[in-house]
């Protein structure tokens, strides 16, 4: 095992220097309009601090914008009212940028002009760790097997398709984070319970701030709480719920407060001046998501989760098998109505998913191992047995 754990560290690693090879590479001008946005956001911040959460293009009186425009040849550079991915604020007193805050924020940090490469290096290097984290901890060869093929697709998928869209660098990065603490809630039974469900729902409304869509992510925990609280009708359950849902709505406070600076009302984001289509099942846009590796990704995941609720001995494992189910019906609901198709769309569920799922595994077995020796333990989150 030991030597196995060493062989794929070294494959981590190399998939690692491969990708950092390549990102060093990029040029932040490569004519994606999204991008332009995301990098004005980050000036903004190194501008104004955090008042550069308003992004009207009254403050567009340094160039930097035009600048951005002419360097990707867009057709209309020297009119930034007609720049892409800004649109009319709710009152129709300023033209505001759609995107939520978050992305910008973290390019931020970087000095401006080389901000993607090292935001791009800094998120591989996390989700190696994670790779490297589950790897070592596997000590059965079901799950080391797991963890060296998820390991090495993950750090794989931080080049393709997370190069799509600068907002899903740190998307990843908070899906590992938080499906490796829901599989330590579930199967672990961290104590006290309310910190890592905190957590948790702390990490998912943080991801909103990167992705709007992201919030969706969300989704299947507050169904798995509410329905929990509805059965069990106790206190313990509805504190669980109540910590999940304020963490929750702690970390996307930068979007309520990006809304509230730019469209007047802190519920009212600025994609409602941007016309989009009504949910529907387009045939075209299910098409493209069966002929794309999105779809045999999310089969993967049916199937790894059918199996965990089919071999769970712990009633815990089950639940979140129900969580996971819930979570990814939503979310693949949500995708597939919608009017467009994109290539990594429903990259971040699958990726918050399969992580949970590879740790649970490997955690699972770690249990196995130790109350084999330990003798058996009493089981954990909001089952009859869990101790109040």
């Amino acid at each position: 095992m030991r030597a196995a754990k060493i062989f794929f560290s070294i494959v981590f690693l190399l998939i690692l220097a491969s990708n950092v090879r390549s990102i060093s590479h990029w040029n932040e001008s490569r004519g994606v309009y999204d991008d332009i946005c995301y990098l004005r956001q980050a000036h903004l911040f190194q501008r104004f601090g955090w008042r550069g959460l308003d992004t009207s293009l009254a403050r567009e009186d340094d160039g930097y914008l035009s600048g951005k425009l002419r360097s990707i040849q867009f057709p209309t550079w020297a009119d930034v009212t007609t720049a892409p991915c800004h649109t009319q604020a709710a009152d129709g007193t300023k033209r505001v940028m759609t995107p939520p805050p978050g992305t910008g924020f973290a390019l931020s940090v970087f000095p401006e002009g080389f901000q993607v490469v090292p935001l791009y290096v800094a998120a591989n290097v996390l989700i190696a760790g994670f790779a490297l984290y589950g790897l070592w901890r596997a000590q059965r060869p079901n799950a080391l097997a797991l963890a060296a093929t998820f390991g090495a697709v993950a750090i794989y998928f931080m080049i393709n398709p997370t190069k799509a869209s600068y907002s899903m660098a740190p998307t990843m990065v908070l899906c590992a984070l938080a499906g490796l603490l829901t599989a330590r809630l579930f199967v672990v039974g961290d104590r006290p319970r309310f910190v890592p469900v905190a957590a948790i729902g702390f990490l998912l409304g943080l991801s909103g701030s990167f992705r709007i869509a992201n919030v969706f992510l969300a989704a299947g925990y507050f169904l798995f709480f509410g329905l929990s609280f509805l059965i069990r009708r106790d206190q313990k359950t509805f504190w669980q719920g109540f910590a999940f849902g304020l963490a929750f709505v702690v970390g996307v406070l930068p979007v309520l407060a990006a809304n509230l600076v730019n469209s007047g009302n802190p519920l009212v984001s600025a994609y409602s001046g941007v016309d989009t289509a009504p949910p529907r099942l387009d045939p075209a846009v299910l098409r493209a998501y069966l002929n794309d590796v999105q779809f045999p990704l999310v089969v993967v995941i049916c199937v790894w989760t059918a199996l965990l609720w089919q071999f769970a001995g712990q009633a815990d494992v089950k639940r979140l098998a129900a969580l996971i189910a819930g979570n990814l019906v939503l979310n693949i609901a949500f995708f597939a109505t919608h009017p467009v198709f994109t290539q990594y769309y429903t990259i971040p569920i699958s990726m918050l998913t399969l992580w949970t799922i590879l740790f649970v595994t490997i955690l699972m077995n770690r249990k196995v191992s130790r109350d084999q020796a330990d003798g058996p333990q009493p089981s954990g989150l909001l089952s009859h047995s869990s101790s109040t």
